[in-house]
């Protein structure tokens, strides 16, 4: 499954042909492969090409512009990786609903669009090592006067959450002493801590980066406390999605998302793509 985000394509499009930017001091790289593990090059035999998948309407990890080129984050990701391997890469956009099917009927090599490695999902194929996962944040307006997001600075304030939501269910677990408010979706959560109705929001942290730097949050809020990315609630994170039987091309996007982090490619896509970064 994915989570939703606000069609920002025109925002996004200018991240997309932006220069890179410098690194803000208070944005955090997240990091998923150890700097001192050492892996050896793959050797990727009569591979002259990978074919990857992905959808085109889920800014800012995959989206198309006005003139029908692919960007986002998982785009460049899928782009950079074949860099790095020194193969050619092409990248399709099919339908969110068809893109497993279409990679275990052969039309393509690797899927690149923000599919959670669930065990439903990886009951069908394999998935490398995640390169990014969304943990859930606290997000509060810009004049509140709490320290920091606890259980214990918590203690009676108003918490607003999505209703059945994972995320509800860590509050229940952990944070048994706010008063909590449920909200039907997104929308109404983020009007009632614009409005002041709550005292913080707790919901992904990915979505709510991207409304935090778009014109949208009128520069209302900020993240607070966190990150939490406990994988029970939250997940494994997102790999690149490939057959069962592609061990050795599984392993060479490996090293190269373990080369693209050790270089600096990645944190350079991650500030691109999210210049409010959501660790």
């Amino acid at each position: 499954m994915k989570i939703f985000l606000p069609a920002l394509t025109a925002v996004l499009v200018s991240f997309a042909v932006a220069a890179e930017p410098s690194p803000p001091p208070s944005v955090s790289i997240p990091s998923f492969w150890d700097p001192d593990a050492q892996i050896e090059r793959p050797e990727l035999v009569g591979v002259r090409a990978v074919r990857f998948l992905t959808d085109d309407d889920y800014p800012p990890l995959d989206f198309a512009l006005p003139d029908g080129a692919l960007a986002g984050f998982n785009v460049d990701m899928a782009r950079a990786v074949c860099a790095e391997l020194q193969v050619a890469c092409t990248i399709q956009a099919r339908r969110w609903d068809t893109l497993v099917d279409s990679l275990l009927a052969g039309k393509g090599d690797a899927v690149a669009a923000s599919l959670a490695a669930t065990p439903a999902v990886r009951a069908n194929v394999d998935f490398t090592k995640p390169y990014y996962k969304s943990p859930a944040r606290f997000i509060v307006r810009k004049d509140s006067k709490l320290a920091d997001a606890t259980p214990t600075t918590l203690i009676g304030k108003a918490v607003g959450v999505i209703e059945g939501s994972a995320h509800k269910a860590y509050l229940d677990a952990f944070f048994p002493k706010i008063v909590e408010k449920t909200f039907p979706d997104v929308a109404a959560l983020r009007e009632a801590l614009r409005s002041g109705q709550i005292d913080a929001a707790f919901g992904d942290g990915l979505s709510w980066a991207v409304w935090l730097g778009g014109s949208a949050s009128a520069d209302c809020c900020a993240f607070k406390g966190g990150p939490y990315l406990e994988s029970k609630y939250f997940g494994e994170g997102v790999g690149i999605a490939l057959r069962k039987e592609d061990a050795d091309l599984r392993h060479a996007i490996d090293w190269a998302l373990a080369r693209l982090a050790a270089r600096g490619v990645y944190a350079e896509l991650y500030l691109k793509y999210f210049p409010v970064g959501f660790y």
